[in-house]
């Protein structure tokens, strides 16, 4: 597979690692729209909300989590922040897998645009 997600997720391709437990591994976006962005992804290859599994379920809910311990981590959870899902071509989804951007550390408006 050619998926430079899971490439990180093996330590194929180096990334700043902020958090990682057996199921998620989380890494700072290497282009940042917001002082904290962060990416979120399961370890497990899926290419989209659109093709998670009912099997899924708890995987997508460790996603959360992780992104709250994160956001704690990373000092902005009292000042609030923003969690995104891209979801395919027309959503603005740019890598077939699915992962969710911790955006933090400023007032975030409509016009951050995460890619």
């Amino acid at each position: 597979m050619d998926c430079i997600f899971c490439k990180i997720s093996k330590k194929e391709i180096p990334a700043n690692v902020v958090f990682e437990n057996e199921d998620i591994i989380a890494f700072k976006d290497i282009n940042p729209v917001a002082p904290v962005h962060v990416l979120v992804i399961p370890k497990k290859h899926i290419e989209s909300v659109v093709d998670v599994k009912d099997s899924d379920e708890a995987l997508m809910g460790k996603m959360i989590i992780a992104a709250k311990k994160i956001a704690e981590q990373m000092k902005i959870s009292e000042s609030g922040y923003k969690l995104l899902v891209r979801v395919g071509k027309n959503g603005g989804q740019e890598i077939g897998h699915i992962h969710m951007h911790l955006l933090g550390g400023a007032r975030l408006y409509e016009n951050i645009r995460p890619a």
